[in-house]
């Protein structure tokens, strides 16, 4: 039976047994278990329902892992994700194959669960002290600058690049009011032509996705000097 904040793992992998296997001994140890039997599937849940950690075959139907490795590294959305392969080569060639192609660890069939479950637990504590070191949190907001998102009271934040790295600047700054120049210079950076009202388009856009009816509006706009994340507002 899965908690609240039980870690989610997808399983990726074609063979019934293996899944159900593996799917059966997870839930036992608390993890929240989603399933994959084909490379393309296995994207599209790494994108809906971001895993913590993916049990990658590299037989994949439609994907290989490789290649589905390969895609996951270079997206700046997942490309910090932690894949256990799962594969019938074991060959020392095929295993560094899998981990040059962005795996984090492998184990080959046929494998025994709990030497399985001991990597599982070892690619998550080290990716959770990674998290935390990675993690900005004021008042009930939170970015993870690993994996490129916000939450507001652990609810998911809509946001653009731009408003995440507004939102990232300010958090990082809490209290210090900033013009619309300076923001431009540390948000788009100096090699970008903005107009300096863009700021406030993004700023208004920033407020939107973070305010719900009855939230504190922690951005404050300060007559003709610019804009602060009021930590001040924070509730104690």
């Amino acid at each position: 039976m899965t908690g609240e904040n039980a870690r989610t793992i997808l399983i990726a992998e074609d063979e019934a047994a293996i899944v159900t296997l593996l799917r059966y001994n997870l839930e036992r140890e608390g993890y929240k278990v989603v399933e994959a039997a084909d490379g393309r599937t296995a994207l599209e849940k790494i994108e809906q329902e971001r895993p913590h950690l993916v049990l990658l075959d590299w037989m994949m139907p439609g994907y290989s892992g490789l290649e589905i490795c390969r895609r996951v590294r270079q997206s700046a959305t997942s490309r910090d994700l932690p894949i256990i392969m799962l594969t019938a080569r074991s060959e020392e060639s095929d295993r560094i194959r899998g981990l040059e192609h962005g795996a984090d660890d492998y184990i080959a069939k046929p494998f025994s669960v709990s030497e399985l479950l001991a990597r599982v637990r070892a690619v998550l504590r080290r990716v959770r002290s990674t998290l935390e070191e990675h993690t900005i949190e004021i008042g009930d907001i939170a970015i993870d600058l690993t994996r490129y998102r916000a939450t507001r009271k652990g609810q998911p934040i809509p946001l653009g690049p731009t408003e995440f790295r507004l939102l990232r600047y300010f958090m990082e700054h809490p209290g210090r009011v900033f013009s619309r120049d300076h923001l431009l210079e540390a948000v788009w950076g100096r090699s970008i032509h903005v107009e300096p009202r863009t700021v406030d388009v993004h700023i208004r856009r920033l407020r939107k996705a973070l305010n719900g009816p009855n939230d504190t509006d922690f951005i404050r706009t300060v007559r003709a000097a610019g804009y602060s994340f009021d930590a001040d507002s924070v509730p104690a």
